[in-house]
């Protein structure tokens, strides 16, 4: 199972790695909180992930470890999305609607590959396999709700609120996959 999970596991990080450009390009470029939160998670999932493949060979207490590590690395997207949702404060334009929709069907497309690819080793693969379907499974959600964002904006509310709420509600969703993974992550290690 670990020759199999690990290839899943460096495909996963180099797809992540790979949309995380395109999506903060996006972001950058239409001034989105939600999609500049959501690229942030793209890095962060990649290093979670090249992480757990260069924990793969190690014991189950040191991997137990690791994951609680993951687990305040996964606070980092959240904690860059309040200090842009900040910003977005005191200027509130609207991102560009169809742009923001668009890459949020992109990343939807990704971030549910990497969720079906890694859910049959959820269970098995402990702590570390648990955070990299749980940041996968919780992209997918967030990237629904970008798209839902980018057309509340076009045709209902022209307005940056729909945007800035979704960032925040990503950061949010991002802190409880945080807590997710070290409880899991503390519970193995006290039981190795």
């Amino acid at each position: 199972m670990t020759d199999t999970f690990g290839k899943t596991v460096r495909l996963v990080a180099i797809l992540n790695l790979g949309y995380f450009g395109i999506e903060f390009a996006a972001a950058i470029w239409i001034g989105s909180v939600s999609l500049f939160a959501d690229s942030i998670d793209f890095l962060e999932d990649a290093s979670v992930n090249f992480l757990i493949l260069a924990a793969l060979g190690w014991s189950i207490r040191n991997r137990a470890r690791l994951g609680m590590a993951l687990a305040g690395i996964l606070l980092i997207p959240a904690l860059a999305t309040l200090w842009t949702a900040w910003e977005k404060f005191n200027v509130p334009v609207p991102p560009a609607p169809v742009p923001l929709a668009v890459t949020a069907l992109g990343a939807i497309v990704v971030n549910f590959s990497c969720a079906l690819m890694l859910a049959r080793f959820r269970h098995a693969g402990g702590s570390l396999a648990n955070a990299a379907f749980l940041s996968a499974r919780n992209d997918v959600l967030a990237n629904a709700a970008i798209i839902a964002a980018g057309l509340v904006t076009a045709f209902v509310w022209k307005s940056a609120w729909p945007d800035i709420v979704v960032g925040l509600a990503i950061a949010v969703l991002n802190a409880d996959a945080a807590r997710e993974v070290f409880t899991a992550a503390r519970r193995e290690h006290a039981e190795s």
